[in-house]
């Protein structure tokens, strides 16, 4: 019997210590006032990993439109999660491009699905690195639509929309595009 229980002990104190030092590095974020209303990964606070693809988008002021379509889609998680991902990353400017209303009406909740369609076709699981594209390539999105690279003049483009910069993150890569990508029908 005492055998048992310093066996017991001995896994409780294991436990114990194990939880301890996973955690010494990583706080999880409230949301709001409540300490009870925890967000899922994305509130995982790191100060010693480098940025997941939401943390990159919510670093960008060129990206708050993105930011917001993706929070309205409740996308936010499924990002920050390990991936590997490739995000092409529409700018304000690009959705500024869109036809006025377009916007304001996709991040209404009736929308949802619509929504999510579009964000779906600017993610890629896997990473795509530029010196692994070819020209003519189709990437078979997460809404199962394909988009295409096609390289110019040294400069690569999905679906015709440049890529201007090249972000990498802790769960992928993000290309920032000048267009909003809108899925085939």
């Amino acid at each position: 019997m005492q055998r048992l229980t310093y066996f017991m002990l001995l896994i409780l104190l294991t436990l114990l210590i194990g939880c301890q030092s996973s955690g010494q590095n990583q706080e999880v974020a409230q949301v709001g006032n409540d300490p009870a209303a925890l967000t899922g990964q994305s509130g995982v606070v790191d100060n010693v990993s480098a940025n997941d693809i939401v943390k990159v988008a919510v670093g960008s002021k060129n990206h708050t439109t993105l930011v917001a379509a993706v929070q309205a889609a409740n996308y936010v998680d499924v990002l920050a999660n390990a991936g590997p991902f490739t995000v092409f990353a529409p700018t304000n400017a690009a959705f500024e491009k869109l036809p006025a209303g377009t916007v304001e009406g996709l991040l209404k909740p009736e929308a949802i699905d619509d929504l999510a369609n579009i964000l779906e076709y600017h993610v890629y699981v896997g990473v795509i690195k530029t010196e692994n594209m070819k020209d003519g390539q189709k990437l078979n999105q997460v809404n199962l639509k394909n988009v295409e690279i096609t390289i110019k003049d040294g400069e690569y483009y999905v679906n015709g929309s440049k890529i201007l910069a090249t972000v990498p993150a802790s769960n992928g890569i993000v290309y920032v595009i000048d267009d909003v990508l809108l899925p085939p029908e």
